[in-house]
């Protein structure tokens, strides 16, 4: 614990046995509680000026930009000087990683402190590459098992794990946060062919009583089950339901498919792997936004035109700084999420900023219709909150000529009769138009649309294509 002005460790040491009351609703009352200023002042800034003094003397990576921009650790005496440091993107840590494999000039730590690799998929470029030193490890740990506590799980909690074990960070998260906080995890996994049939039964004989893994995957469960002839609700018995991945779980309407299937709470948790420990943005049992953990990673929102950090009530991108990294720390780190903060009290009693709507959509998931904005979480929550749809969906965009088309083709449930397709195809295009989306709505029969046991990957742009015909005639 840090005193004003002083930060009594740097970085900070847990005890690793410390496990609060089954009956407390708080991890740490007096730091989730505290008056938010006072958390700045005591907590926050002097645990940022620790690991910026940190990196500035271990990452060559952040001595060259810091040098560059004329900023060095001792000139940051406030939040607000905290924004003179420029921020890091992630294309600035893809290259530096090329010029110097395999994870860059950011790494901080020797080999023999090295505790575990982990890596991006490289989906939209060349892989990340982490190495995660070993007390980082269990401050990860720490961190999860926290958010966790607050969201309601106890050690008599079994959490299935239903994502890959792989390079991808978040099943492992996961996974270290369960065991910290004494939990029995079942780390079941995903992407094995057949595997989700087997998952079914393994969830109807073990009864855990937790879920991890994307939204896309527990309703893709979900919907095997119904098939199966199996009862969600009463054959699984999840109490708790929590997502990262893909922005699904702060979408209204899929937090109330997941809620009604399974009968259990959805929580809506999860930032970028860069930023792990990701579940510092996360929801509290009460549901009514991620809270920000600022004494674990300090998130800012900040305007995307002037980027300069707004005040609450704003809505704007998504700048995050880890405070106890050793490790390729990321210090104003843009991941560029659109979200809107506030301030407003939460009726759990923690004094967090929240993201009352969660994350809209990642960033590289928006695109523009003729000058338009779109985040796909709005046309899931348009689908989603329609009776009579299922719950696979994929969004098209293409052009004709000069001008940009929004196809959505969507699944209608399995019991819809034939009759009512036309209603819900008319139903979602009016929904949608209401939304200011112009979409041409494509029905499709239930089962026809690809399934996913990971990232739900529902936006195919062909615009590329069509102009590539244009430029080759």
């Amino acid at each position: 614990m840090a005193t004003k002005g002083k930060l009594i460790e740097w970085p900070p040491r847990y005890d690793r046995s410390f496990v609060p009351p089954d009956d407390s609703p708080y991890w740490n009352r007096e730091l989730e509680t505290m008056d938010p200023v006072q958390r700045e002042e005591e907590v926050i800034l002097p645990k940022l000026q620790g690991q910026l003094t940190y990196a500035y003397e271990h990452s060559p990576f952040y001595k060259r930009k810091w040098d560059k921009a004329g900023i060095r650790p001792e000139d940051i005496h406030s939040l607000n000087d905290f924004e003179q440091i420029p921020f890091v993107t992630k294309e600035e840590i893809r290259q530096d990683q090329m010029e110097n494999p395999p994870f860059g000039s950011n790494r901080c730590v020797p080999e023999v402190e090295i505790g575990r690799l982990h890596g991006t998929s490289g989906t939209t470029g060349k892989p990340t590459a982490f190495a995660i030193s070993k007390g980082d490890l269990e401050r990860i740990a720490e961190a999860h098992a926290r958010v966790m506590w607050n969201f309601g799980l106890r050690p008599k909690d079994t959490v299935f794990i239903g994502s890959f074990f792989s390079l991808y960070m978040g099943s492992w998260g996961a996974l270290l946060g369960a065991e910290r906080l004494g939990a029995t995890a079942f780390p079941f996994g995903a992407g094995v062919p057949g595997q989700s049939d087997r998952a079914l039964e393994w969830m109807k004989e073990v009864k855990p009583t937790a879920f991890y893994g994307t939204p896309s995957y527990s309703l893709y469960l979900a919907e095997k089950a119904l098939s199966r002839g199996f009862d969600p609700r009463k054959d699984f018995n999840f109490k708790i339901l929590f997502f990262s991945g893909e922005p699904g779980a702060g979408v209204p309407s899929t937090k109330k498919r997941i809620e009604d299937v399974y009968g259990g709470i959805c929580i809506d948790s999860g930032s970028t792997a860069e930023m792990t420990p990701w579940m510092t943005n996360c929801e509290c049992s009460h549901r009514q936004g991620m809270h920000l953990y600022q004494d674990i990673v300090y998130g800012e929102l900040v305007d995307v035109s002037t980027k300069r950090r707004l005040p609450y009530g704003k809505e704007g991108a998504t700048v995050y700084t880890h405070l106890e990294r050793t490790s390729q720390p990321m210090i104003r780190f843009w991941a560029g999420d659109i979200s809107l903060w506030v301030d407003d009290p939460c009726p759990c009693g923690r004094t967090y900023p929240r993201l009352p709507k969660g994350v809209y959509g990642r960033a590289d998931d928006m695109f523009t219709i003729r000058g338009e904005n779109v985040y796909p979480s709005a046309i899931e929550d348009s689908i989603r909150g329609i009776k009579g749809f299922g719950d696979e969906f994929r969004i098209i965009i293409t052009r004709e000529k000069t001008m940009d088309e929004l196809i959505v083709q969507a699944e209608y449930a399995p019991d819809a009769l034939p009759e009512d397709v036309p209603r819900l195809k008319a139903e979602l295009e009016r929904v949608l138009k209401a939304r200011g989306l112009r979409a041409i709505v494509q029905m499709e029969a239930p089962n026809t649309i690809e399934r996913t046991q990971f990232k739900a990957r529902r936006i195919i742009d062909k615009r590329d294509l069509y102009d590539h015909i244009i430029r080759e005639k």
